[in-house]
């Protein structure tokens, strides 16, 4: 299938590994183009190197807790390839521990970067668009059904799925669509410390394996080709949703 990706543009945060970067490695595999960000410059250098250098990708040092950083990837795009169509928005997830366990400065910093870091995001991105374009949001299945020991994130993820489905509707009229991605157990950094965390990663890895039908973790190619098809022309129809990527974990319908 051809996607429609030939010279398009996109912006993705947090992309200088995991989940971030293997959509980025789609995007460009299919001839788009990238402007890749994260808050380390060693990794962001990393990964340009590694989609193949400046034709291909160019990297930027951002937080998104820092309200200037969505214009200047915005700026960015433009000064490199000429145009923009569109973004991944994904953010570190948040510390683990229940919601009555993670104290109050971790709540704050999260909403600052997780919740507001991405909202923020996504309307600069809209914003800049001139023509038709799609904007992902990479959440996780807490946005659906709470995943134990991760309050923060069953507490921000629901709401940003919802802020999503209320900017479908707003940008729907300008061929703007937004759509929320909803990773299960795939193999990123992230999820390997959680299993670490455990106290026996192996066994902690079993009992997760074990609730997804699939019987595996997915790997994060596999979450990149999802979100490259619906960031690109190919998924056109395609908004308002979230979609989940986790073996079928998700028992809701």
């Amino acid at each position: 299938m051809d996607l429609g990706l030939t010279d398009r543009v996109y912006v993705l945060t947090g992309a200088s590994r995991g989940l971030g970067f293997a959509t980025a490695e789609c995007l460009v595999a299919d001839g788009a183009r990238v402007v890749v960000s994260a808050r380390r410059p060693e990794r962001v250098a990393e990964a340009v190197e590694r989609l193949g250098g400046a034709g291909h990708a160019v990297g930027l040092t951002a937080d998104l807790a820092d309200p200037d950083a969505p214009q200047r990837l915005v700026a960015a795009a433009r000064e490199h390839f000429g145009r923009l169509d569109g973004a991944l928005v994904s953010v570190g997830g948040p510390p683990p521990g229940t919601a009555a366990q993670v104290d109050d400065a971790q709540w704050r910093q999260s909403f600052e970067t997780v919740f507001l870091g991405s909202v923020r995001t996504a309307r600069t991105v809209a914003a800049a668009l001139t023509g038709s374009g799609a904007i992902g949001l990479v959440l996780s299945t807490s946005a659906r059904s709470p995943v134990p020991g991760l309050g923060i994130s069953n507490g921000l993820r629901p709401g940003l799925a919802g802020v999503a489905k209320d900017l479908a509707d707003e940008y729907g009229p300008r061929g703007v669509r937004v759509l929320g991605l909803l990773p299960g157990r795939i193999m990123t950094d992230r999820n390997q410390a959680l299993f670490a965390a455990t106290g026996d990663a192996a066994a902690a890895r079993a009992e997760a394996e074990a609730g997804i039908p699939l019987r595996r973790i997915g790997d994060p190619a596999e979450f990149g080709r999802v979100a490259a098809f619906l960031l690109s022309p190919a998924a056109g129809y395609v908004t308002g949703v979230t979609v989940p990527v986790d073996g079928g974990a998700l028992r809701g319908l």
